[in-house]
């Protein structure tokens, strides 16, 4: 009988197990859900793209680790993953993008995606990749991004971004691959992003270049650089405009030598060929 009693339990047991896991297969995360139906609202898809983007896929995107979401990669039935890339996409991200509490990789780049990048993406605490790259993303960046403690990949480049690049992202320890390239940002570069490994900075000018207003090392060699280029050129053009100075006043004075030495001549001639009275 005892046998019998634990075997019964442990069948149930499993059979328990197994539902919760058909459950949890069969419907979608609320969050999930929600995140995905303000982004595909925010978002403009004159390419229709996204047209199987719908709330019926919304209530349900998972079965298990197979998404019915194009751009969208599913882990134990939830959303770890959008990749809508060079889709020509237009409108914003949305705030309830941070909703997708379990999103590992964030890749919107190559549209025309406007606006400003939301602060609520301090939320997504899972975060590892966030390329929003080659956009017209504007405003400033969040020091709050730095609440993403996993990211290791910080991709920016080819926006319209304004003010300083956050102190902050400096201490993300996993941080191998940063970009902010051609936007409209400024100020000091921050010491902890361009600290030296060895010989060289943790990330390179070209992570920085493009943005008038930004200074600070890595930077500042190839200012230096374009300073003694330009001094040069000025130089050179004002050396140009000395000696053609001197050549211009060198030719004159001969020229009016030889005009001084010519009417001497001629007034020698007319005085002997005049009669005396």
């Amino acid at each position: 009988m005892a046998r019998s009693h634990r075997f019964s339990f442990r069948l149930l047991f499993l059979l328990l197990i197994s539902f919760e896991t058909a459950r949890r297969f069969s419907s979608a995360d609320p969050n999930d859900e929600t995140c995905l139906k303000n982004l595909r609202q925010s978002l403009e898809d004159p390419a229709s793209n996204l047209r199987n983007w719908t709330s019926n896929v919304f209530s349900n995107p998972c079965s298990g680790f197979t998404s019915y979401l194009p751009g969208a990669t599913c882990n134990n039935g939830r959303i770890y993953k959008l990749s809508l890339t060079n889709l020509s996409l237009r409108g914003s991200i949305s705030p309830f993008l941070s909703n997708c509490t379990n999103l590992q990789s964030l890749d919107l780049s190559s549209n025309q995606i406007s606006g400003e990048i939301p602060p609520e993406i301090q939320f997504l605490v899972n975060l590892a990749v966030l390329n929003l790259s080659s956009n017209r993303l504007s405003g400033e960046i969040s020091p709050q991004l730095a609440l993403c403690a996993y990211l290791n990949v910080i991709d920016l480049h080819d926006n319209q971004l304004s003010g300083p690049i956050p102190q902050q992202l400096g201490l993300l320890a996993r941080l191998s691959a940063f970009d902010v390239s051609n936007n409209k940002l400024s100020g000091q570069i921050p010491t902890y992003l361009s600290n030296r490994t060895g010989n060289f900075p943790r990330f390179n000018a070209s992570s920085f270049v493009g943005n008038k207003g930004l200074y600070g090392y890595p930077l500042q060699e190839m200012s230096k650089s374009k300073g003694l280029s330009v001094m040069a050129i000025v130089g050179i053009g004002l050396g140009s405009g000395i000696a053609s100075l001197m050549i211009s006043f060198t030719g004159v004075c001969i020229w009016l030598r030889i005009t001084e030495k010519k009417i001497a001549e001629e007034e020698g001639k007319i005085s002997q060929s005049m009669p005396d009275y």
